[in-house]
């Protein structure tokens, strides 16, 4: 197995069919059903220097559902870099501290710079424009999941891609890992100045997959499978690129576009946060409680996913099994008040 996970491209097939089985064994444990102490005793340092919500706690929750325990850090002013510490002093330093460490920066290419100063397990949090590649295991985890559940296959499915598709590093992993798989149909809608980099529809096209550019969601879309739309990452523009810069209704994922432009059984998911203001032209919230919208059972399946990264990385993902108890605590038998039995 990998020593990292820095990017989708250290990841082969069987990588990722190894993740997903271990993630399967890890949902008892992320749903509150059964305890492990397989990490009691490790130690996460997670080394987030870009602003974060989910994706931190996230990984805090994996690990510590696995018994570890976390140290955290956030953002650049409670750090020593601060006061110029480089990457690799940083590194070797939270390495004599922590049996895996967790980071994100706003710079691309900085995880693995960080990474290469140290044998402790280093995964990529997110860097800058770069790539996200647990969010795109647990994104694919969500397709899988949700496929089984309507009887679909992988194979031949449309997936549909729109918003921020040049900065939005989440597509970017997401679209390396689904091209791993069987010849698909993906379709990239984004705003102009902002489509998918061209060496990464290269790569998909050239193992097979079929890939069409628009420019617009005022089109038909009966027969896509999955939506998944990003926010517009606007912190990352340039000067000249946020002068002027406006988004049409014409990038809205709502109700209105699902009804009148998909089918039935059309997923829709998001990386979030989703821009919920009125005129942020993101994913609506008017979704809220449709059983098409995927997102809040996608952020649920970055435990179990996460909680593999973890297993694998430490090499504890054959003990599970050995080291399971039932909780003794109250769970609710649905985290949201709006979420549904399917």
């Amino acid at each position: 197995m990998i020593s990292h996970l820095l990017s989708v491209d250290s990841l082969t097939r069987d990588h990722v069919d190894h993740l997903m089985r271990v993630a399967a064994r890890m949902e008892p444990i992320a749903q509150r059903r059964q305890v492990t102490r397989v990490l009691e005793g490790a130690v996460l340092g997670n080394l987030f220097f870009e602003a974060s919500t989910r994706t931190r706690v996230s990984f805090n929750a994996a690990f510590c559902r696995l018994g570890g325990s976390v140290c955290d850090t956030t953002g650049f002013t409670f750090s020593s870099m601060a006061k110029g510490e480089s990457l690799y002093d940083t590194s070797r330093v939270m390495s004599g501290y922590c049996d895996a460490i967790v980071m994100r920066h706003p710079e691309l290419g900085s995880v693995a710079e960080f990474a290469a100063a140290t044998n402790v397990p280093v995964i990529n949090g997110g860097d800058g424009p770069g790539e996200h590649p647990s969010q795109a295991l647990l994104d694919f985890y969500t397709i899988d999941k949700e496929f089984t559940r309507l009887g679909k296959k992988l194979a031949g499915a449309h997936v549909l891609m729109t918003g921020d598709l040049k900065f939005g590093r989440t597509v970017h992993s997401l679209i390396k890992l689904l091209s791993l798989y069987a010849p698909l149909r993906i379709t990239l809608v984004a705003p102009p100045g902002l489509e998918m980099p061209s060496h990464l529809v290269d790569l998909v096209t050239s193992r097979g997959h079929r890939v069409e550019q628009r420019d617009s969601l005022a089109q038909d879309y009966a027969d896509v499978d999955v939506v998944y739309t990003t926010r517009i990452q606007k912190e990352r523009f340039t000067a000249e690129m946020s002068e002027g810069f406006s988004l049409s209704r014409d990038f809205t994922v709502d109700r209105a576009f699902l009804d009148r432009r998909c089918g039935r059984d059309t997923l829709v998911m998001h990386p979030l946060p989703r821009d919920s203001r009125p005129d942020a032209n993101d994913l609506d919230v008017d979704l809220n409680g449709d059983p098409r919208l995927a997102i809040f059972r996608q952020t649920d399946n970055g435990i179990p996913v996460r909680m593999a990264i973890f297993a694998t990385l430490l090499e504890v993902d054959e003990l599970i099994e050995q080291d399971l108890r039932p909780v003794r605590w109250f769970v609710p038998a649905r985290v949201g008040v709006d979420d549904r039995e399917l």
